[in-house]
């Protein structure tokens, strides 16, 4: 009689977290080079989009003081003006963007809208990540349908039709361009607020918002400055975009261009106006509203450590949220099971609260 021994290996407990990362790191950094395209852009001040009149001051004063200033009137910063020229064709709404590129194509605003059939109460606004493809997100706004919500997926500024014709990537949205990228981010904000105020004309009474990656943080400042929007997720947390610039894995090309032109605490100074953590107080002093954060535990795009600073500061300030640490990275999020977890952790907080 013939017996066969069967050896099962038995890890430690610590070791197991380990081999996770390691995995989820090398499947982050497959799918940030699957089909790089990533142009590296020489490093500009970019005066000229935050001022008319540069004179040949030094730009390091120019935007330390312009970077203050905006803070500090952040209101007018993210000001969203009245817009007399929504036109809904079919599904695609349109306008004219409030903030003037000098990119004709950008200038026009784009979203398509999801209407549920019978509940014309509750909306959801969707902002999808950078470097979003025509009609990713368009499935996530029929599981918004399916639980009762409408939606509206809106087009990034640079990104699809809004792109000019020398790019192939939405590389002026975030850019080694220090203005371009500040009006890049607010042109963003606003065509975000200008959505929202078109779903409150079409008569929904709550509106939600939720935001991945780089939408995050536009969401973010939405959400911080219009107090129209009813409940927020932001799906992946950063706090400083100079931080995820500099340390990110998609961003790489974007700090080679930069190049040693400035440090990291120059960068951080001079986005301050586009970085979550700069309106932490803001949000703090408002009435609660439902919040909701996600972020990986192994992302290497947004690195974790940023969006445990955005934690913290929110425990700091009491602000009462939610949030939600997903076991996988940045790219990997959208892959299964992941994906379908982050999808019932955004599809049922809002539904939660706007229904």
């Amino acid at each position: 009689m013939y017996f066969q021994i069967c050896v099962i290996r038995v890890y430690p407990r610590q070791k197991i977290p380990n081999m996770l990362k390691r995995y989820m790191h090398k499947r982050e950094r497959y799918f940030a080079m699957l089909n790089d395209n990533r142009i590296v852009r020489p490093f500009e001040w970019g005066t000229e989009f935050i001022t008319d009149h540069p004179n040949g001051d030094d730009p390091r004063k120019l935007f330390s003081e312009y970077s203050k200033n905006t803070v500090a009137n952040s209101d007018d910063f993210f000001f969203s003006p009245e817009i007399t020229d929504f036109d809904l064709n079919g599904d695609i709404l349109t306008w004219t963007s409030a903030v003037e590129t000098p990119s004709p194509e950008n200038n026009a605003a784009f979203a398509t809208y999801f209407p549920h059939e019978t509940n014309k109460k509750s909306a959801v606004l969707v902002l999808p990540h950078w470097n979003a493809k025509a009609g990713t997100y368009f499935d996530l706004c029929k599981f918004f349908n399916k639980v009762g919500l409408s939606a509206l997926r809106l087009t990034l500024p640079y990104h699809e039709e809004r792109m000019p014709p020398e790019l192939e990537r939405a590389d002026y949205l975030v850019a080694p361009n220090v203005g371009r990228t500040l009006q890049s981010l607010r042109q963003s904000v606003v065509d975000t607020r200008s959505a929202v105020a078109w779903l409150k004309q079409q008569g929904y009474e709550k509106v939600g918002i939720v935001g991945t990656s780089i939408g995050s943080c536009v969401g973010f400042f939405a959400f911080v400055h219009d107090m129209s929007i009813d409940a927020a997720v932001f799906n992946h947390v950063s706090g400083y975009v100079a931080d995820v610039v500099w340390n990110g894995l998609s961003t790489y090309h974007v700090k080679q261009g930069i190049g040693n032109n400035v440090e990291l605490e120059e960068l951080r100074e001079y986005w301050l106006p586009i970085s979550p953590l700069a309106y932490m107080d803001k949000l703090a002093a408002l009435p609660e509203r439902p919040q909701r954060y996600i972020y990986t535990l192994y992302d290497l795009s947004f690195p974790v450590d940023l969006s445990r600073d955005v934690m913290r500061e929110l425990r700091r300030r009491k602000i009462k949220h939610s949030k939600a640490a997903i076991p996988c990275g940045h790219y990997t999020l959208g892959e299964k099971p992941w994906v379908y977890l982050d999808g019932y952790k955004i599809i049922s907080y809002l539904h939660k609260h706007l229904k």
